[in-house]
């Protein structure tokens, strides 16, 4: 593989993971709040962005290339509202798809076509990451915050 592609792949793995402790802060943001189902719906995104990093050190590692893992920021602990959190998600997990689509491009570029088809999978998550988190910014928009307690009930019987 190009080593400045592996060096991507890294980057971005890394990423995931640091994004995984974004989610623990905000899973741990509503433990606090008492909010038992956005506290679980939080803590399988961490476990999701976990899922999302691993994927990448398979790969790196089936191609016979080398994983590093690296530090990352302090994810943010404290928030305003529930809807600040989930626009902060939101505008997070735009990043994650920004940067999917660079991985992409690169691989494209590169006519890594095990890569483009090994990216693909990222390319179809995060459309269902960005709709998952705006559809709940449209249900807390849509009640006023009204429907907290609803959509806490409704989001603890979220499954894996």
């Amino acid at each position: 593989m190009d080593k400045k592609f592996v060096e991507a792949i890294n980057v971005q793995l890394n990423f995931e993971i640091e994004s995984a402790h974004v989610y623990l802060a905000m899973q741990n943001y509503f433990a606090g709040k008492s909010l038992k189902g956005f506290e679980h719906w939080f803590q399988i995104q961490y476990h999701e962005e976990l899922e999302h990093a691993q994927k990448f050190m398979d790969y790196l590692n089936s191609r016979g290339e080398k994983v590093e893992i690296r530090g990352f920021e302090t994810p943010r602990n404290d928030f305003e509202s529930i809807l600040e959190i989930l626009e902060v998600s939101l505008n997070h997990e735009k990043e994650v798809t920004r940067r999917i689509y660079n991985l992409m491009s690169i691989a494209i570029d590169l006519k890594d076509y095990a890569s483009i088809n090994f990216l693909q999978w990222y390319v179809k998550e995060q459309v269902e990451e960005e709709a998952n988190f705006q559809e709940l910014i449209d249900k807390i928009k849509m009640t006023g915050g009204q429907g907290v307690l609803m959509l806490d009930h409704a989001l603890a019987k979220r499954g894996k």
